[in-house]
């Protein structure tokens, strides 16, 4: 491959991931519309939704915000305002544990919890959208993790 071709913008695996996470989400706005949630905000509550469901106890103490932006790849500066956004709306709230004041955490209100159910169509939609077939779909979703996995073990990302 010459310079000039490495150097063109079809050629970038950066702009065709970026490209298609745009397209992605536009297929979610009108989906995500009548929640009243945005794209980044629809990620955050489906990390809250799994911390919810993941909790065997019965006692939900929450999740700490660092646990969400792990799993988000966001820092707090990005996270805290989708967080205050979401608590605005009364989808969640964010306090102080109570065994470390330093830790915030993050727990879904029954108006959250409520939303959950408001969501369940969304995934089986946007695959009756797609132009790709659905096994396609989840065969490059598993690639795209794949991906992202041996990415995050690289130092510095």
């Amino acid at each position: 491959m010459n310079v000039d071709d490495a150097l063109s913008l079809d050629n970038q695996l950066c702009f065709a991931l970026y490209g298609l996470s745009r397209k992605m989400t536009a297929l979610y706005r009108p989906l995500l519309k009548p929640l009243g949630l945005t794209y980044p905000q629809y990620l955050v509550m489906l990390v809250m939704w799994e911390e919810q469901a993941g909790c065997s106890t019965g006692l939900y103490e929450g999740a700490p915000m660092k646990r969400l932006g792990e799993r988000l790849l966001l820092d707090s500066g990005t996270l805290t305002p989708l967080l205050k956004r979401l608590e605005t709306n009364g989808h969640l709230i964010r306090q102080r544990s109570g065994k470390d004041e330093r830790e915030v955490r993050v727990v879904l209100t029954q108006g959250g919890l409520a939303l959950k159910e408001r969501a369940e169509h969304i995934p089986l939609q946007l695959l009756c959208q797609s132009p790709v077939p659905p096994d396609k779909l989840v065969s490059l979703q598993k690639e795209l993790m794949g991906l992202l996995q041996q990415y995050s073990d690289v130092d510095g990302l």
